[in-house]
This record gives C-alpha cells, sequence and structure tokens, in this order.
C-alpha cells in the first residue's frame, strides 16, 4: 500500500515538472527564435476548420521596429500602464480582481499583465480557473527570466488575437484599415488596443458607444505610456 501512494504521487509531480520544463525551455528558444503559433491559435484553427477544412488564419509576424509606438503605447496605455516597472505581475491589479471576484463568487476577472497574457496565449486557454491562473503566473516568472521587455512585447504584438481568425499587428492593421502595422495612428492604434481584451466582439460590433469612449480616453493616456 505505501508502494503504490508513493507511486500515485511520485508520478504526477514529476509529470507536472516535466511540463514546467517543456515550458522553461521553450521559451529559452523563443529569445532568439519566433513562435510559429500559439495554444490559442490552435484552438481557433481547430474550431474554424471544423466549419470550413480549409480555413486558415490571419496572421505574419513582423519586426518590433516595424510596428507602429502609436500602436505600442496605446496598448501599455490600455492593458498594463506599468509594464515597463513590474517583474511581469502586477500584484495590486491581482488583489483588486481576487476581490471582485469573491463578490461576484467567480472567476470575473484576471488582473492580467501583458506578459502574463502572453503566457497564457503561448501555452494555454481562456478557461478561467485559478489552476489555469497559477500556471499563468509560474510561465510569466519564466518569460521574465528569458526575456527582456522589449523582447516579450514583440512577441506578445505577434500574436495577441484580434478577431476571428486575426492574431498580431500587422494582421489587424491590414483586417481593420488595409495598412501597415507600421502606419497605424493614433486614433487606429487606441481602437485596437481597446479591442482585446473582447476582439471577436468588437469586430462584430466596432460602433459600440463603449468602443468610442474607451478610445477616447486611451487617446488621452498614451503619451504617458512608457516604451519598453
Amino acid at each position: 500500500m505505501r508502494k503504490l501512494l508513493f507511486w500515485l504521487i511520485l508520478v504526477p509531480v514529476l509529470l507536472v515538472l516535466l511540463v514546467q520544463l517543456y515550458f522553461f525551455l521553450q521559451i529559452g528558444w523563443w529569445v532568439n527564435h519566433n513562435p510559429d503559433s500559439t495554444s490559442f491559435m490552435r484552438e481557433q484553427l481547430s474550431t474554424l476548420q471544423d466549419k470550413n477544412p480549409k480555413a486558415q488564419l490571419k496572421h505574419k509576424w513582423v519586426p518590433y521596429k516595424r510596428i507602429s509606438n502609436n500602436l505600442k503605447r496605446a496598448i501599455i496605455a490600455s492593458e498594463d500602464s506599468n509594464f515597463s516597472g513590474h517583474e511581469g505581475i502586477d500584484w495590486e491589479a491581482l488583489e483588486k480582481a481576487y476581490e471582485k471576484n469573491i463578490k461576484k463568487g467567480k472567476v470575473v476577472a484576471g488582473g492580467s499583465t501583458i506578459t502574463q497574457q502572453l503566457a497564457k496565449n503561448l501555452f494555454l486557454s481562456g478557461d478561467r480557473s485559478y489552476v489555469r491562473k497559477g500556471q499563468e503566473l509560474v510561465i510569466t516568472y519564466m518569460l521574465e527570466f528569458w526575456m527582456d521587455k522589449e523582447r516579450i512585447f514583440e512577441i506578445y504584438l505577434n500574436v495577441v488575437e484580434w478577431g476571428v481568425g486575426i492574431f498580431g499587428a500587422e494582421a489587424a492593421a491590414q483586417h481593420y484599415y488595409g495598412i501597415s502595422a507600421a502606419q497605424l495612428s493614433s486614433e487606429q492604434a487606441a481602437r485596437l488596443a481597446v479591442m482585446l481584451p473582447n476582439p471577436r466582439y468588437y469586430d462584430a460590433h466596432r460602433g459600440t458607444g463603449y468602443l468610442g469612449r474607451r478610445t477616447d480616453l486611451i487617446l488621452r493616456r498614451m503619451n504617458g505610456a512608457a516604451l519598453p
């Protein structure tokens, strides 16, 4: 019985450690190599191909310098104003999200930084649970260990979802405005940044009042956003 209990505990622990080692080594590889796809990309491509076997994602990698600084500032202003200053996790934002979840009785807010969002997009799913959140935190620290802020932001800008089948700044700029990511104006960038929490919804509802009001707010905050 003791041996059985030993293996019942040891095997799951070893599996968890092996998964963490895989994440760690994969992130190390991505320091100098661009990800071909992410967990979010593969999940959405599978969903799209269930309806249309020939469906493909809209995605094109572009270097950090070929993405408008307007978009960079807008996303930092909207998603993570302290991105350049924290070490991957904004504990104050997490505490506020936790308090909000307690009041609601379920997970409705995450308090995620840009690094945390990247961790989720690369390896995890959109499901909300504290187990998934814990794994997200571990991957976040791995990203911050291996990469500087500019590399983290470059990958984020190139893989984040911006609509049904649309991933990355270049595909988003082409889809919504017919221009490259380098050409985005301040207003265009602010609107794209505001869409990020729920891009599929805003892709189909581009004229909502909230989208306009939030865009105006981000436009006013952009000049104060510090770039990595």
